[in-house]
């Protein structure tokens, strides 16, 4: 009885952080039709039809996080993840449900846009203040930040110069400088070697420990389960499960194993 009282005691102190509450996201989209052959369409020419068909893409999800937590947000492709944690950003707009949160997201993704025509070094001053930053802060970082993007070389030069992995690279390195309530990481730690995966699962689990709370979408189990310390499995816009991440991965890779024989 007592051990169970103490239990109670602390899932009660835990801090929620973010509450999503029967979400549903809604996409409304055109399909074409089928092509009409010469003669039927009108003047008999060919034509196409077009009908608005609706994509449920989050079908009532709901579940807690707690201050602390390391979320990894797993699933097939087209299950509804980067879609579900764009809705709890703010960014998609929810058509059902709520979502509730202590401060405003910030979500990381591969594909945010820098600006091209400026330099590295310049796009991490930018970047800095724009999060609240001081420029005398940022000018001070922008060694540090280089060094965990793996840039130092190229920081000088403009961004259109490069590639898609150094660009979401930096972005990761900027927005991880500071501590984050809620940090939304969206497949930014797939684009880069080994050892800045290292550097970035590391970054990752002291924001948590900083009772900051991370959420991280990815394909690589290996980054879930060095970074996360809860999984939930989204598929087909629903929650498949949601808990433990060694027995979430390994149930999600069962079926991934199944469904590809």
């Amino acid at each position: 009885m007592v051990a169970t009282k103490k239990a109670t005691t602390k899932q009660a102190e835990r801090k929620p952080v973010v509450i999503v509450d029967d979400v549903h996201v809604i996409y409304k989209v055109y399909a074409s039709g089928k092509r009409v052959t010469r003669g039927q369409g009108k003047n008999g020419i060919f034509s196409k039809t077009s009908n608005l068909r609706e994509v449920h893409a989050v079908k009532g999800v709901s579940f807690t996080v707690y201050e602390g937590e390391s979320i990894g947000i797993i699933g097939s492709n087209g299950s509804g993840k980067s879609t579900l944690l764009r809705a709890i950003s703010g960014l998609t707009p929810i058509d059902g449900g709520s979502v509730y949160a202590i401060a405003r997201p910030t979500l990381l993704g591969v594909g945010g846009a820098l600006l091209p025509n400026i330099s590295g070094e310049r796009n991490i001053l930018l970047g800095g203040m724009a999060m609240g930053e001081s420029r005398k802060d940022m000018e001070n970082a922008v060694d540090e930040i280089a060094k965990f993007a793996g840039l130092e070389e190229f920081i000088d030069l403009p961004m259109r110069t490069y590639s898609s992995g150094m660009a979401a690279r930096l972005k990761f390195a900027i927005a991880a400088h500071r501590d984050h309530d809620i940090l939304i990481v969206d497949e930014a730690l797939s684009v880069g070697d080994k050892q800045f995966q290292n550097r970035s699962e590391a970054r990752m689990r002291q924001l948590r420990e900083n009772a900051g709370t991370v959420f991280l979408v990815s394909h690589a189990m290996e980054s879930i389960l060095e970074t996360c310390n809860r999984v939930i499995w989204l598929e087909k816009g629903l929650i498949r499960m949601d808990g433990d991440p060694k027995k979430v991965v390994g149930a999600y890779t069962q079926y991934m194993d199944e469904i590809s024989e």
